[in-house]
Protein backbone atom coordinates (compact mmCIF):
# COMPACT_ATOMS: atom_id res chain seq x y z
CA UNK A 1 0.00 0.00 0.00
CA UNK A 2 2.88 2.16 0.77
CA UNK A 3 4.99 1.55 -2.03
CA UNK A 4 1.67 2.34 -4.58
CA UNK A 5 0.42 5.59 -2.66
CA UNK A 6 3.59 7.12 -0.65
CA UNK A 7 4.56 9.98 -2.92
CA UNK A 8 8.19 11.48 -2.69
CA UNK A 9 8.60 13.21 0.27
CA UNK A 10 8.81 16.86 -1.91
CA UNK A 11 5.22 16.15 -3.41
CA UNK A 12 4.06 15.01 0.48
CA UNK A 13 5.20 18.77 1.75
CA UNK A 14 3.32 19.86 -1.50
CA UNK A 15 0.48 18.41 -0.35
CA UNK A 16 0.56 19.18 2.95
CA UNK A 17 0.90 22.75 2.58
CA UNK A 18 -2.23 23.30 0.08
CA UNK A 19 -3.94 20.62 2.83
CA UNK A 20 -3.26 23.38 5.61
CA UNK A 21 -4.36 26.06 3.71
CA UNK A 22 -7.79 24.89 2.51
CA UNK A 23 -8.49 23.69 6.34
CA UNK A 24 -7.32 27.47 7.62
CA UNK A 25 -9.50 29.72 5.79
CA UNK A 26 -13.07 28.74 6.69
CA UNK A 27 -11.95 27.29 10.41
CA UNK A 28 -10.15 30.52 11.22
CA UNK A 29 -11.76 32.62 9.28
CA UNK A 30 -8.65 33.71 7.55
CA UNK A 31 -8.12 35.59 3.88
CA UNK A 32 -6.29 33.86 0.95
CA UNK A 33 -4.09 36.53 1.13
CA UNK A 34 -3.68 36.44 5.24
CA UNK A 35 -2.91 32.43 4.59
CA UNK A 36 -0.13 33.60 1.59
CA UNK A 37 1.15 35.68 3.97
CA UNK A 38 1.16 33.67 6.95
CA UNK A 39 3.26 30.81 4.80
CA UNK A 40 5.58 33.29 3.14
CA UNK A 41 6.41 34.92 6.50
CA UNK A 42 6.90 31.41 8.07
CA UNK A 43 9.26 30.01 4.85
CA UNK A 44 12.75 31.09 6.11
CA UNK A 45 12.02 30.38 9.88
CA UNK A 46 13.88 26.92 10.12
CA UNK A 47 17.10 28.18 8.07
CA UNK A 48 19.32 27.85 11.30
CA UNK A 49 17.71 24.44 12.34
CA UNK A 50 18.26 22.98 8.33
CA UNK A 51 21.89 24.37 8.38
CA UNK A 52 22.00 22.14 11.78
CA UNK A 53 20.16 18.99 10.32
CA UNK A 54 22.21 19.33 6.70
CA UNK A 55 25.32 19.53 9.28
CA UNK A 56 24.20 16.99 11.13
CA UNK A 57 23.97 14.55 7.94
CA UNK A 58 27.14 15.75 6.63
CA UNK A 59 29.53 15.63 9.21
CA UNK A 60 28.55 12.65 10.83
CA UNK A 61 28.57 10.29 7.35
CA UNK A 62 31.79 12.24 7.12
CA UNK A 63 33.14 10.58 10.18
CA UNK A 64 31.42 7.79 9.44
CA UNK A 65 33.54 7.39 6.31
CA UNK A 66 36.99 7.74 8.74
CA UNK A 67 39.00 4.19 7.68
CA UNK A 68 39.22 4.09 11.52
CA UNK A 69 35.26 4.28 12.35
CA UNK A 70 34.70 2.17 9.68
CA UNK A 71 36.60 -0.66 10.95
CA UNK A 72 35.24 -0.63 14.25
CA UNK A 73 31.93 -0.62 12.92
CA UNK A 74 32.37 -2.91 10.58
CA UNK A 75 33.97 -5.19 13.60
CA UNK A 76 30.42 -4.72 15.35
CA UNK A 77 28.77 -5.23 12.27
CA UNK A 78 30.25 -8.97 12.59
CA UNK A 79 28.09 -9.65 15.87
CA UNK A 80 24.98 -11.12 14.16
CA UNK A 81 24.98 -14.07 12.55
CA UNK A 82 20.80 -14.21 11.32
CA UNK A 83 18.80 -11.82 9.88
CA UNK A 84 16.60 -11.77 12.53
CA UNK A 85 19.27 -11.21 14.98
CA UNK A 86 20.86 -7.96 12.79
CA UNK A 87 17.30 -6.35 12.24
CA UNK A 88 16.66 -6.76 16.27
CA UNK A 89 20.65 -5.41 16.72
CA UNK A 90 20.10 -2.48 14.95
CA UNK A 91 16.99 -1.56 16.11
CA UNK A 92 18.13 -1.70 19.88
CA UNK A 93 21.27 0.50 19.13
CA UNK A 94 19.10 3.20 17.24
CA UNK A 95 17.18 3.54 19.90
CA UNK A 96 19.47 3.53 22.74
CA UNK A 97 21.42 6.07 20.51
CA UNK A 98 18.02 8.28 19.67
CA UNK A 99 17.02 8.38 23.61
CA UNK A 100 20.77 9.30 24.30
CA UNK A 101 21.13 12.15 21.82
CA UNK A 102 18.82 12.24 18.77
CA UNK A 103 21.34 13.70 16.37
CA UNK A 104 23.98 10.97 17.01
CA UNK A 105 21.66 8.00 17.16
CA UNK A 106 19.84 9.21 13.52
CA UNK A 107 22.97 9.17 12.65
CA UNK A 108 24.68 6.40 13.76
CA UNK A 109 21.94 3.78 13.44
CA UNK A 110 21.61 3.85 9.84
CA UNK A 111 25.38 3.91 9.26
CA UNK A 112 25.39 0.57 11.65
CA UNK A 113 22.13 -0.62 9.49
CA UNK A 114 24.63 -0.44 6.24
CA UNK A 115 27.62 -1.98 7.82
CA UNK A 116 25.94 -4.91 8.41
CA UNK A 117 24.24 -5.08 5.39
CA UNK A 118 27.45 -5.41 3.83
CA UNK A 119 28.52 -7.74 5.91
CA UNK A 120 25.30 -10.31 6.43
CA UNK A 121 23.70 -11.78 3.09
CA UNK A 122 20.24 -12.68 3.31
CA UNK A 123 18.96 -9.10 5.39
CA UNK A 124 16.41 -7.20 3.65
CA UNK A 125 17.74 -3.85 3.15
CA UNK A 126 14.79 -1.78 3.63
CA UNK A 127 13.55 -3.61 6.54
CA UNK A 128 16.84 -2.77 7.88
CA UNK A 129 16.87 0.93 7.48
CA UNK A 130 13.48 1.14 8.77
CA UNK A 131 14.71 -0.72 12.18
CA UNK A 132 17.17 1.71 12.16
CA UNK A 133 14.79 4.76 11.56
CA UNK A 134 11.89 3.33 14.28
CA UNK A 135 14.32 4.38 17.34
CA UNK A 136 13.68 7.75 16.55
CA UNK A 137 10.25 7.24 18.26
CA UNK A 138 11.79 7.28 21.89
CA UNK A 139 13.94 10.23 21.21
CA UNK A 140 11.81 13.32 22.62
CA UNK A 141 11.11 10.99 25.86
CA UNK A 142 15.36 11.11 26.18
CA UNK A 143 17.91 13.26 27.45
CA UNK A 144 18.11 15.17 24.30
CA UNK A 145 14.44 15.92 24.03
CA UNK A 146 13.79 19.72 23.27
CA UNK A 147 10.06 19.85 25.44
CA UNK A 148 11.19 18.45 28.35
CA UNK A 149 15.20 20.38 28.67
CA UNK A 150 13.34 23.45 28.00
CA UNK A 151 10.74 22.86 30.60
CA UNK A 152 13.87 22.59 32.97
CA UNK A 153 15.07 26.00 32.01
CA UNK A 154 14.43 28.74 34.24
CA UNK A 155 12.01 31.33 32.96
CA UNK A 156 11.30 29.36 29.69
CA UNK A 157 7.61 28.34 30.50
CA UNK A 158 7.27 31.68 31.98
CA UNK A 159 7.87 33.23 28.80
CA UNK A 160 5.88 30.92 26.42
CA UNK A 161 2.73 31.23 28.66
CA UNK A 162 3.20 35.16 28.89
CA UNK A 163 3.89 34.83 32.75
CA UNK A 164 0.86 32.89 33.32
CA UNK A 165 2.76 30.27 34.76
CA UNK A 166 6.19 30.74 36.75
CA UNK A 167 7.64 27.79 37.29
CA UNK A 168 10.34 24.84 36.08
CA UNK A 169 10.00 21.43 35.88
CA UNK A 170 12.86 19.17 36.44
CA UNK A 171 13.70 16.00 34.31
CA UNK A 172 12.81 13.81 37.41
CA UNK A 173 8.86 14.68 36.58
CA UNK A 174 9.82 13.80 32.73
CA UNK A 175 12.57 12.19 31.39
CA UNK A 176 13.46 10.31 34.08
CA UNK A 177 10.14 9.56 35.94
CA UNK A 178 9.24 6.03 36.30
CA UNK A 179 6.26 6.21 34.05
CA UNK A 180 8.09 7.54 31.28
CA UNK A 181 10.89 5.45 31.46
CA UNK A 182 8.71 2.24 31.86
CA UNK A 183 7.10 3.56 28.40
CA UNK A 184 10.36 4.03 26.69
CA UNK A 185 11.33 0.50 27.60
CA UNK A 186 8.45 -1.05 26.72
CA UNK A 187 8.05 0.86 23.04
CA UNK A 188 11.84 0.13 22.48
CA UNK A 189 11.04 -4.19 23.12
CA UNK A 190 7.79 -3.78 20.95
CA UNK A 191 9.62 -2.64 17.91
CA UNK A 192 12.39 -4.86 18.46
CA UNK A 193 10.14 -7.66 18.36
CA UNK A 194 7.97 -6.45 15.83
CA UNK A 195 10.99 -5.17 13.44
CA UNK A 196 12.41 -8.69 13.94
CA UNK A 197 9.38 -10.66 13.03
CA UNK A 198 8.57 -8.21 9.71
CA UNK A 199 11.59 -9.70 8.10
CA UNK A 200 10.26 -12.11 5.33
CA UNK A 201 11.12 -15.75 5.42
CA UNK A 202 11.43 -15.24 1.75
CA UNK A 203 12.30 -13.08 -1.07
CA UNK A 204 13.96 -10.51 1.29
CA UNK A 205 15.18 -7.21 -0.68
CA UNK A 206 18.94 -6.97 -0.43
CA UNK A 207 20.94 -4.36 -0.72
CA UNK A 208 22.52 -3.07 -4.26
CA UNK A 209 26.07 -4.53 -4.66
CA UNK A 210 27.04 -1.23 -6.57
CA UNK A 211 25.81 0.25 -3.34
CA UNK A 212 27.77 -1.47 -0.61
CA UNK A 213 30.94 -1.07 -3.31
CA UNK A 214 30.76 2.85 -3.23
CA UNK A 215 30.08 2.70 0.86
CA UNK A 216 33.63 0.80 1.37
CA UNK A 217 35.92 2.64 -1.59
CA UNK A 218 38.69 4.19 0.72
CA UNK A 219 39.16 7.81 0.13
CA UNK A 220 42.39 8.11 -1.43
CA UNK A 221 44.99 11.13 -0.23
CA UNK A 222 46.37 12.64 -3.48
CA UNK A 223 49.18 14.53 -2.50
CA UNK A 224 52.30 14.39 -4.33
CA UNK A 225 54.84 12.58 -2.74
CA UNK A 226 57.60 13.51 -4.68
CA UNK A 227 57.99 17.30 -5.05
CA UNK A 228 54.88 18.73 -2.77
CA UNK A 229 54.53 22.85 -3.34
CA UNK A 230 53.83 24.90 -0.23
CA UNK A 231 49.89 24.89 -1.12
CA UNK A 232 50.00 21.11 -1.21
CA UNK A 233 52.48 20.68 1.99
CA UNK A 234 49.61 22.70 3.63
CA UNK A 235 46.69 20.96 2.52
CA UNK A 236 47.66 17.80 3.49
CA UNK A 237 49.49 18.92 6.55
CA UNK A 238 47.92 16.84 9.94
CA UNK A 239 49.10 19.51 12.24
CA UNK A 240 46.07 22.01 10.39
CA UNK A 241 43.62 19.10 11.04
CA UNK A 242 44.67 18.57 14.43
CA UNK A 243 44.64 22.30 15.92
CA UNK A 244 41.62 22.70 14.52
CA UNK A 245 40.14 19.54 16.11
CA UNK A 246 41.61 20.35 19.01
CA UNK A 247 39.73 23.45 18.98
CA UNK A 248 36.99 22.64 18.27
CA UNK A 249 37.57 19.69 21.43
CA UNK A 250 38.60 22.28 23.43
CA UNK A 251 34.91 24.26 23.13
CA UNK A 252 32.92 21.13 24.07
CA UNK A 253 34.36 20.59 26.65
CA UNK A 254 34.70 23.76 28.58
CA UNK A 255 31.04 23.74 27.62
CA UNK A 256 29.65 20.97 28.81
CA UNK A 257 32.22 20.24 31.73
CA UNK A 258 32.96 23.76 32.98
CA UNK A 259 29.67 25.92 31.74
CA UNK A 260 26.73 23.42 32.31
CA UNK A 261 25.51 23.13 29.37
CA UNK A 262 23.32 20.73 27.47
CA UNK A 263 24.58 18.45 24.69
CA UNK A 264 22.28 19.85 22.41
CA UNK A 265 22.21 19.52 18.31
CA UNK A 266 25.32 22.31 17.85
CA UNK A 267 27.64 20.16 20.20
CA UNK A 268 27.17 17.10 18.67
CA UNK A 269 27.83 18.72 15.17
CA UNK A 270 31.14 20.41 16.69
CA UNK A 271 31.88 16.51 18.17
CA UNK A 272 31.79 15.25 14.50
CA UNK A 273 33.48 17.81 13.31
CA UNK A 274 36.39 17.45 15.45
CA UNK A 275 36.41 13.54 15.27
CA UNK A 276 36.42 13.59 11.53
CA UNK A 277 39.18 16.19 11.37
CA UNK A 278 41.48 13.94 13.48
CA UNK A 279 40.47 10.43 11.91
CA UNK A 280 41.07 11.61 8.76
CA UNK A 281 44.27 12.99 9.10
CA UNK A 282 44.77 15.90 7.06
CA UNK A 283 42.80 18.62 5.53
CA UNK A 284 42.01 17.63 2.42
CA UNK A 285 41.36 13.85 3.03
CA UNK A 286 38.10 15.52 5.17
CA UNK A 287 37.13 18.01 2.67
CA UNK A 288 36.86 15.07 -0.02
CA UNK A 289 35.12 12.80 2.36
CA UNK A 290 32.63 16.00 3.49
CA UNK A 291 32.49 17.00 -0.15
CA UNK A 292 31.02 13.20 -1.16
CA UNK A 293 28.58 13.30 1.73
CA UNK A 294 27.10 16.71 0.93
CA UNK A 295 24.71 15.28 -1.85
CA UNK A 296 22.97 13.55 0.82
CA UNK A 297 21.65 16.71 2.15
CA UNK A 298 19.53 17.90 -0.80
CA UNK A 299 15.87 16.67 0.22
CA UNK A 300 17.21 18.74 3.87
CA UNK A 301 17.76 22.39 1.65
CA UNK A 302 14.63 21.90 -0.26
CA UNK A 303 12.37 20.42 2.12
CA UNK A 304 12.78 22.45 5.20
CA UNK A 305 11.43 26.17 3.60
CA UNK A 306 8.46 24.25 2.62
CA UNK A 307 7.76 23.17 6.40
CA UNK A 308 8.38 26.17 7.91
CA UNK A 309 5.84 27.46 5.82
CA UNK A 310 3.46 25.23 6.40
CA UNK A 311 4.50 25.97 10.39
CA UNK A 312 3.06 29.75 9.68
CA UNK A 313 0.20 28.78 8.19
CA UNK A 314 -0.48 26.74 11.09
CA UNK A 315 0.25 29.74 13.72
CA UNK A 316 -0.38 32.63 11.79
CA UNK A 317 -3.30 34.70 13.48
CA UNK A 318 -5.16 37.08 11.14
CA UNK A 319 -8.00 39.43 11.48
CA UNK A 320 -9.85 36.97 13.21
CA UNK A 321 -7.30 36.77 15.80
CA UNK A 322 -7.64 32.73 16.01
CA UNK A 323 -4.96 30.46 15.18
CA UNK A 324 -5.73 26.58 13.61
CA UNK A 325 -3.42 26.12 16.42
CA UNK A 326 -5.13 27.22 19.15
CA UNK A 327 -8.52 25.93 17.55
CA UNK A 328 -7.18 22.48 17.75
CA UNK A 329 -5.86 22.92 21.02
CA UNK A 330 -9.30 24.83 22.70
CA UNK A 331 -11.43 21.64 21.50
CA UNK A 332 -8.64 19.04 23.32
CA UNK A 333 -9.14 21.42 26.30
CA UNK A 334 -12.76 21.13 26.21
CA UNK A 335 -13.35 17.93 25.66
CA UNK A 336 -10.97 16.51 28.59
CA UNK A 337 -11.20 15.08 31.88
CA UNK A 338 -8.11 14.70 34.05
CA UNK A 339 -7.87 11.54 33.12
CA UNK A 340 -7.89 11.84 29.34
CA UNK A 341 -6.33 15.01 28.72
CA UNK A 342 -3.05 13.63 28.73
CA UNK A 343 -4.24 11.30 26.08
CA UNK A 344 -5.89 14.21 24.04
CA UNK A 345 -2.81 16.07 24.28
CA UNK A 346 -0.57 13.50 23.05
CA UNK A 347 -2.90 12.80 20.11
CA UNK A 348 -3.22 16.88 19.43
CA UNK A 349 0.59 16.33 18.89
CA UNK A 350 0.59 13.76 16.72
CA UNK A 351 -1.60 15.10 14.65
CA UNK A 352 0.31 18.82 14.37
CA UNK A 353 3.24 16.54 14.32
CA UNK A 354 2.43 15.86 10.65
CA UNK A 355 2.04 19.43 9.80
CA UNK A 356 4.57 20.97 12.02
CA UNK A 357 7.54 18.57 12.34
CA UNK A 358 9.72 20.70 15.07
CA UNK A 359 9.42 20.18 19.02
CA UNK A 360 10.03 24.03 19.13
CA UNK A 361 7.01 24.56 16.96
CA UNK A 362 5.05 22.17 19.45
CA UNK A 363 5.88 23.84 22.09
CA UNK A 364 5.25 27.36 20.80
CA UNK A 365 1.73 26.06 19.78
CA UNK A 366 0.64 23.84 22.70
CA UNK A 367 2.83 25.39 25.71
CA UNK A 368 0.66 28.66 25.89
CA UNK A 369 -2.29 26.67 26.21
CA UNK A 370 -1.93 23.07 27.22
CA UNK A 371 -0.13 24.12 30.79
CA UNK A 372 -2.30 26.28 31.90
CA UNK A 373 -5.74 24.20 30.96
CA UNK A 374 -3.49 21.16 32.46
CA UNK A 375 -2.72 22.77 35.47
CA UNK A 376 -6.58 24.09 35.81
CA UNK A 377 -7.83 20.31 35.28
CA UNK A 378 -4.88 19.00 38.19
CA UNK A 379 -2.62 17.50 35.23
CA UNK A 380 0.93 17.29 36.68
CA UNK A 381 2.73 19.78 34.37
CA UNK A 382 5.64 16.99 33.30
CA UNK A 383 2.66 15.09 32.48
CA UNK A 384 1.35 17.28 30.04
CA UNK A 385 5.27 18.21 28.54
CA UNK A 386 5.48 14.62 28.04
CA UNK A 387 2.10 13.98 26.47
CA UNK A 388 3.50 16.60 23.57
CA UNK A 389 6.77 15.43 23.36
CA UNK A 390 5.58 11.73 22.71
CA UNK A 391 2.99 12.94 20.03
CA UNK A 392 5.75 15.12 18.22
CA UNK A 393 7.95 12.09 18.40
CA UNK A 394 5.38 9.60 17.72
CA UNK A 395 3.87 10.44 14.28
CA UNK A 396 7.96 10.96 13.29
CA UNK A 397 7.47 7.13 12.44
CA UNK A 398 5.24 8.22 9.11
CA UNK A 399 6.45 11.78 8.82
CA UNK A 400 9.30 11.85 5.96
CA UNK A 401 10.31 15.21 7.55
CA UNK A 402 13.13 13.28 9.92
CA UNK A 403 13.52 10.38 8.20
CA UNK A 404 15.64 12.68 5.55
CA UNK A 405 18.86 12.52 6.63
CA UNK A 406 18.46 8.61 7.05
CA UNK A 407 16.89 8.16 3.66
CA UNK A 408 20.02 9.93 2.04
CA UNK A 409 22.98 8.25 4.09
CA UNK A 410 20.73 4.56 2.66
CA UNK A 411 19.38 6.19 -0.70
CA UNK A 412 16.56 4.58 -0.45
CA UNK A 413 13.23 6.68 -0.65
CA UNK A 414 10.42 7.16 1.75
CA UNK A 415 8.09 4.33 0.13
CA UNK A 416 10.97 1.73 1.01
CA UNK A 417 10.51 2.12 4.71
CA UNK A 418 7.34 3.86 5.45
CA UNK A 419 5.25 0.16 5.38
CA UNK A 420 7.06 -1.18 8.00
CA UNK A 421 7.38 2.10 10.13
CA UNK A 422 3.50 2.24 9.98
CA UNK A 423 3.71 -0.95 11.61
CA UNK A 424 5.68 0.26 14.07
CA UNK A 425 3.68 3.25 15.03
CA UNK A 426 0.43 1.09 15.56
CA UNK A 427 1.73 -1.11 17.85
CA UNK A 428 3.40 1.70 19.64
CA UNK A 429 0.48 4.22 19.52
CA UNK A 430 -1.45 1.54 21.47
CA UNK A 431 1.59 1.83 24.70
CA UNK A 432 2.11 4.95 24.60
CA UNK A 433 -1.84 5.75 24.86
CA UNK A 434 -2.11 3.40 27.68
CA UNK A 435 0.96 4.76 29.44
CA UNK A 436 -0.46 8.17 29.70
CA UNK A 437 -3.55 7.30 31.05
CA UNK A 438 -1.83 4.82 33.79
CA UNK A 439 0.01 7.58 34.45
CA UNK A 440 -2.86 10.23 34.78
CA UNK A 441 -4.94 7.91 37.13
Amino acid sequence: MVQRWLPEPFIFAILLTFVAAVVVMPVCHQTPIEVVEHWGGGVWNLLAFAMQMALVLVCGSALAAAPAIKRGIDALARIPKTPAAAIALVTVVSALACWLNWGFGLIIGVVFAKAIARQLAGVDYRLLIASAYSGFVVWHAGVSGSIPLTMATEGEIGKVTGGAMNLTVPVSQTIFDVHNLVMVLLVIVAITVANTLMHPKKGAVTVDPVLLEEDTKDIKDTKDLKNPTPAQRLENSPILSWMIALLLAAYVVAKLGFRGGSLDLGTVIMIFLSLGLMLHGTPMAYVRAFGKATTGAAGIILQFPLYAGIMGIITGVGASGVSMGNVIADFCVNISTPVTYPLLTFLFAALLNMFVPSGGGHWAIQAPIMLPAGAALGVADGLTGTAIAWGDAWTNLIQPFWALPALAIAKLSARDIMGYCLVDLLITGVIICGGLVIWAL
